[in-house]
């Protein structure tokens, strides 16, 4: 038994595989041979882990998952994700860390679509980019993100935070279109160029332009509010994500607020 475990690739399956079985708090307590009988969706059929990688034991203590290779044909990897750590050496599939609600997942690569959607608590960093709909609703649900962290060091897809309702997230690299549609609560930090029609339908939340400035549509209207106390708290929570978050506090913002097309009380803050 081992509360850790090493995945590395043998193959690359010719579909797509539902990966959201293996947890590491679910799989932390099998053996080596339980964990690679494990039979994981694929297409009509199922296919058994062993099949598509090597298992060993790995570093640490606590509930964790090391996987190693090409993952783009698995889906929903730390979907539903309740603790323990997950890292990924390589690019992943749609759904990760979907539906999580505590641990912590790191991609040292891409990963496709739906990324951290419903995302409860936990934190997930992708080194690379991510698909459309990162941070946003599952498919026909009304709510987005609700909790955690996300983190992307580089680019962002469309849709970006789509009816996001609490939690923060972070992109390094630019956004797509419709960032922040229809977003309802929670912090959104950009820090590269921004697409078409941000804060779409936004109601509530905060998105905070750290890199070039966006033209402010006008459907958002300028404030004259004090918000020198609240800027302060709210610079030093994203010090720590690096530049050029780390640079804000000295960077006082004008603040816009909308959609006032739907009689939204979003805010940007589009530091000087």
């Amino acid at each position: 038994m081992s509360a850790s475990w090493l995945l590395r690739q043998r193959s690359v399956p010719p579909l797509g595989v539902d990966f959201a079985a293996v947890l590491p708090t679910r799989v932390a307590e099998l053996s080596a041979a339980g964990l690679s009988r494990l039979a994981l969706p694929i297409g009509r059929d199922t296919v058994a882990l062993g099949e598509l990688f090597d298992v060993a034991a790995g570093d640490g203590d606590l509930p964790g998952l090391r996987i190693e290779g090409d993952c783009r044909r698995l889906h929903g990897i730390g979907r539903g994700m309740d603790g323990g750590r997950i890292v990924v050496d390589g690019p992943v599939g749609d759904y990760l860390g979907a539906e999580m609600t505590a641990g912590e997942i790191r991609v040292d690569g891409d990963a496709g679509l739906l990324a951290a959607c419903a995302l409860a608590g936990g934190r997930i960093e992708i080194g690379g980019d991510v698909g459309d709909f990162a941070a946003s609703a599952l498919p026909g649900a009304i709510d987005g993100m609700r909790g955690g962290v996300l983190v992307v060091r580089g680019n962002a897809g469309a849709r970006f935070g789509d009816r996001m309702r609490r939690g923060s997230a972070v992109i390094h690299g630019r956004a797509g279109d419709f960032l922040a549609s229809r977003m309802v609560a929670g912090t959104i930090a950009l820090a590269g160029e921004i697409g078409a029609h941000p804060g779409f339908g936004m109601r509530r939340g905060t998105l905070v332009f750290a890199g070039d400035r966006p033209r402010v549509p006008d459907t958002f209207a300028p404030t004259g509010h004090d918000i020198c106390v609240f800027w302060a708290l709210l610079a030093r929570s994203l010090a720590p994500f690096g530049e050029p978050f780390d640079a804000l506090a000295g960077r006082p913002p004008e603040r816009v607020v909308g959609d006032l097309g739907v009689d939204g009380k979003g805010e940007w803050l589009l530091p000087a």
